[in-house]
């Protein structure tokens, strides 16, 4: 006699900062515990570590990885070998065959080979996947796809939800709903088809059988509607503010957890973009940005501004910043200590962000801080390691941050015109996603939806709406028969 299986509703959550996966039993919602290093937790940094010998980490443990490799490091660039070069140095006469003696020598490119490096950390290559122009990118010479980069991820998720017995065949799953933005990053019109083409692709190198795709606001949706089945309004407008996207859906409700999408919007706009733009305004000040560098040149001291615009792009995306640890960034650093004044306590900052890598390390408390500043009114950014203590009024963050501002506010009007509905068509407004706890968000929504905007597990709504979709067999607000 064959004893029915219980089926399971898997759903995952690739995002750009972070993964969540989770599953649904038809009661309850589990969330997988993705990381374990520090305990159960059910978010995981989309992270991946590569070393030399193209053996690869995820998650926490790349990061961690990543910062011991390159803590203290020192960087130096070497040339590659790009060709071979032969020149004739003798002559052997003009009646002679003999073209006398000849030296041939190695061509060199630039010096981009970093000869120390053990090891490459990818972050945010969800961004790459609807990019045309990225088809490949060299790790120790050898060539890695974005879904190459993006598999072990969705293997470590795979392995997890395998290993806390998701059923499948063998050690894959059977299926999963696949959250995705609602508009890949990407200058191509078709950049959408080749996002949803590579995850797919990557999805199925992972050991996912089948893998459904969903965007990700009507997953977090779907997860409202499941915790709250006695909800009123009939129209549901998501707005799902992530690291890396912001994204939109209005949903009409029907029947029997059944739903109409009225319409989808989705901006490159997230926490990340909100992060840089408070490392920059705060903390460029105070690591030289806008000091005169003076050195004595063979006509006399030379007097300029201090280049920091060649280290800012590098100091702001963190898997990079151990690349300033060269000579041909810190010795005018050390040069700029060694003349004294009060700038160089602005330097020795610098200088101990990059010979101690402290990148990763100074956005997580740029995270902290923006949390903070989400239930106060005021806060500080206290970085001891270089010796920064930063206060900050709510209002002078939104001052600082309100042209990203403008860019939501302007989100929001688009997606009503769109499904070409007025605001006061909108029942329910769920917000989700770490950025849309900033109370100018929550201000924004509010002035345009008063007594109607709620706040819906803006970690893991995504991957929980997911996994109720998969198990009710509705991505889209209808059922299938795949």
């Amino acid at each position: 006699m064959a004893i029915a299986v219980q089926p399971i509703g898997v759903g995952i959550d690739f995002g750009t900062t972070n993964s969540v996966a989770a599953t649904f039993d038809g009661e309850r919602v589990h969330l997988a515990s993705l990381e374990t290093l520090a305990g159960p937790d059910p978010i995981m940094p989309s992270a991946t570590y590569i070393d030399r010998d193209l053996h690869t980490l995820t998650g926490r443990e790349a990061i961690d990885r990543y910062i011991a490799d390159n803590t203290g490091r020192k960087v130096e660039l070497t040339a590659e070998v790009i060709g071979k070069a032969t020149l004739a140095v003798g002559y052997g006469g003009e009646e002679s065959r003999d073209p006398g003696a000849t030296l041939t020598q190695n061509v060199y490119g630039d010096a981009t080979t970093d000869v120390g490096l053990e090891g490459r950390l990818f972050r945010g290559v969800k961004r790459l996947l609807g990019r045309k122009d990225v088809r490949r990118l060299v790790v120790f010479d050898h060539p890695f796809s974005p879904v190459a980069l993006v598999t072990p991820i969705l293997l470590h998720i795979r392995k997890t939800l395998v290993a806390a017995g998701v059923p499948g065949a063998g050690n894959k799953l059977a299926a999963a709903t696949i959250g995705h933005p609602v508009n890949f990053e990407g200058r191509d019109r078709f950049r959408n088809q080749l996002g949803l083409a590579r995850l797919g692709e990557a999805y199925r190198y992972a050991g996912v059988g089948k893998a459904h795709f969903c965007p990700e606001p009507i997953g977090a949706a779907m997860s409202y509607l499941h915790a709250n089945p006695g909800a009123s309004g009939e129209r549901l407008l998501t707005v799902d503010f992530g690291g890396g996207t912001l994204d939109f859906c209005v949903l009409q409700r029907g029947a029997a957890h059944r739903f109409d999408v009225i319409a989808t919007h989705g901006v490159g706009l997230g926490g990340d973009h909100i992060d840089q733009r408070l490392f920059r305004e705060l903390l460029f000040p105070l690591l030289g940005k806008g000091e005169r560098w003076r050195r004595r040149g063979q006509a006399g001291e030379i007097d300029t501004l201090f280049p920091f615009d060649s280290y800012e792009e590098l100091l702001v995306n963190w898997p990079v910043t151990y690349l300033l640890n060269q000579n041909r960034y810190t010795t005018a650093v050390q040069d700029c200590i060694e003349r004294g004044g009060p700038a160089r306590f602005k330097f020795r900052r610098l200088r101990e962000l990059i010979q101690q890598n402290y990148g990763y390390l100074v956005f997580q408390a740029i995270k902290d801080f923006k949390a903070e500043l989400s239930s106060r009114d005021e806060a500080v950014l206290d970085i001891g390691e270089i010796d920064v203590e930063v206060r900050l009024s709510r209002r002078e963050f939104e001052g600082l941050i309100g042209d990203l501002l403008r860019q939501v506010e302007e989100a929001v009007d688009e997606t009503l015109r769109r499904a070409a509905l007025p605001f006061d068509a909108i029942d329910v407004v769920l917000r989700t996603g770490g950025s849309s706890l900033i109370p100018a968000v929550h201000r924004i929504l509010d002035e345009r939806f008063p007594g109607r905007v709620v706040n819906h597990d803006p970690f893991t709504s995504v991957a929980a709406g997911l996994a109720v979709a998969e198990f009710h067999d509705m991505r889209d607000g209808v059922g299938h028969d795949d």
